[in-house]
């Protein structure tokens, strides 16, 4: 922990990067009991409702877990109570989008609209309690939040699945199970709301961090992330078929979970607890120290995927990863860049301008993502994702520059 150390990460952060590497560990676990204990058409059902929630709850929120840290000029409750409402209404309004989908999707609309309704609130009301507890809960609570909704998840799953089929038990087990762990996140909501009605921000305080961007801008900026995040891959199964978008989407998700990690760790606690880069003088290369050691990781992780794939620790299917390990390390390492940053924007009163710069990025990536579209010849996977990951970390780094010139 030396390091850690001397690059002055508080506690608060080092709690939250272990939690939150505890609740991955969990995530992992629960996917392999998916593939051991449950079938491919379980498992594809529950993929397709989750998915669906996921996609809900997050142009629900529209940032409001962001926006709930970054105005700290608002007391914890109530900016807590006003997140919690405009998300909620924005999710009833969503409604009609989300029937859609599960329609397109070929599955009964009763019950699996309720059941996608149901996951898609309760990781909403985690999603604010997780950010809430960054501002008024204990270091325990911070962990706790994080880590008890994924194991009690995979616990449930893993009780039904041994000793359901003895009583005959034919229900979603993988649908309740992520629900029951949702709901014990959401829960936390309770004693946290509580607990922020005590809180306050001194009157004494000159306070200029906050997120003044509109629900419109909001909304705009979630939709264009999620849109790309979906049509990656999307696009990938549609031209290169499901082999290629395992090799691609496997990999992506074991070095995305870095970025994930800068942000949850040290963005959001600096937003939380108001750590403004004027502090005192090391704090204005601090960033950049997290960015790079975190870019260091997923060099690290890429290494050791390239090393598992040449003494053939995995299984031959999985050789087809290899010519998207450079580009996917150039790509999720700027985005680390990216990540340990974007909290300046906040402190600096330039939430508008990052959010234009975001999702004028966005466009710039899905441009590049549908170019092959109107070519004459078809490109290959391996080129296509060597372009796209090279437009994405030149425009990530481009970011990352403006942000740190921000004070």
């Amino acid at each position: 922990m030396s390091w850690l150390k001397r690059l002055r990460i508080n506690s608060t952060s080092r709690t939250v990067a272990l939690a939150s590497l505890g609740a991955f560990a969990t995530q992992v676990v629960f996917a392999l009991l998916m593939l051991r204990l449950f079938t491919p058409h379980e498992v594809g059902e529950f993929s397709v409702i989750s998915q669906i929630g996921f996609f809900w709850m997050t142009l629900a929120l529209a940032q409001a877990p962001l926006g709930l840290l970054a105005n700290q000029h608002l007391p914890a409750h109530l900016a807590a109570h006003q997140a919690w409402r405009a998300s909620t209404w924005r999710g009833l309004a969503l409604l009609p989008l989300a029937a859609i989908a599960v329609w397109l999707s070929q599955l009964a609309m009763w019950p699996v609209l309720l059941w996608t309704l149901l996951l898609a609130f309760c990781q909403m009301a985690w999603m604010l309690a997780q950010s809430l507890t960054l501002r008024v809960g204990s270091h325990w609570q911070q962990a706790a939040v994080r880590v008890l909704p994924p194991v009690t998840a995979a616990t449930m799953a893993l009780t039904t699945a041994l000793f359901g089929a003895s009583v005959g038990w034919t229900g979603p087990t993988l649908v309740l199970s992520a629900l029951l762990g949702y709901a014990v996140g959401a829960a936390w909501l309770v004693p946290v709301l509580r607990a922020g009605t005590r809180s306050h921000t001194p009157a004494n305080t000159v306070n200029a961090q906050s997120d003044p961007r509109s629900a419109t801008l909001r909304m705009a900026h979630t939709l264009v992330d999620a849109l790309l995040a979906t049509a990656i891959i999307v696009v990938w199964q549609r031209w290169y078929g499901a082999e290629e978008t395992g090799w691609m989407s496997a990999l992506l998700r074991v070095l995305g979970f870095l970025p994930a990690l800068v942000h949850m760790a040290w963005a959001q606690v600096a937003l939380a607890h108001n750590h403004h880069a004027t502090a005192h003088r090391s704090a204005l290369t601090q960033p950049w120290w997290l960015g790079l050691t975190a870019f260091a990781c997923v060099l690290v992780l890429g290494l050791l995927c390239a090393l598992a794939l040449n003494q053939e620790w995995l299984d031959p299917r999985w050789r087809g990863v290899w010519p998207y390990i450079a580009p996917l390390v150039l790509w999720q390492g700027c985005a680390c860049l990216s990540a340990a940053f974007s909290h300046r924007p906040f402190q600096a009163s330039s939430a508008r301008t990052y959010s234009w710069a975001c999702m004028a990025l966005g466009v710039l990536q899905a441009g590049v993502l549908l170019a092959p579209m109107g070519l004459a010849q078809p490109i290959e996977a391996v080129q296509h994702m060597a372009a796209f990951a090279l437009v994405s970390s030149l425009g990530l780094l481009g970011l990352t520059g403006w942000m740190a010139r921000l004070r």
